[in-house]
């Protein structure tokens, strides 16, 4: 059991590197990228073509890529189960 509590505190703590940035930062470092922009004016585009305000189009394309994400996080989870139940069947 305390192995399991070394390993849980492990994987916390390393997540906790990962956001040691400030948010002002790094919120300031991605709106300024290229990306952003392209996605600014693709939104436009998007709202103009759709005949629809900026931020319907701005929820649209968020509700979409949050999808995308969601659907290729569940084939990688699946994918893993599918692996694991492989492995427990067929062990080398």
């Amino acid at each position: 059991m305390e192995s399991i509590q070394l390993l849980n505190t492990a994987i916390i703590k390393s997540k906790e590197k990962k956001i040691t940035q400030s948010f002002e930062e790094r919120l300031s470092k991605v709106c300024n990228s290229p990306v952003i922009e392209i996605l600014n004016k693709s939104i436009s585009q998007y709202a103009e073509a759709q005949k629809i305000s900026r931020d319907q189009a701005a929820l649209q394309v968020i509700e979409s890529i949050r999808e995308l994400d969601s659907i290729w996080s569940d084939y990688v989870v699946m994918e893993g189960i599918d692996r694991l139940k492989n492995l427990l069947r067929n062990p080398h």
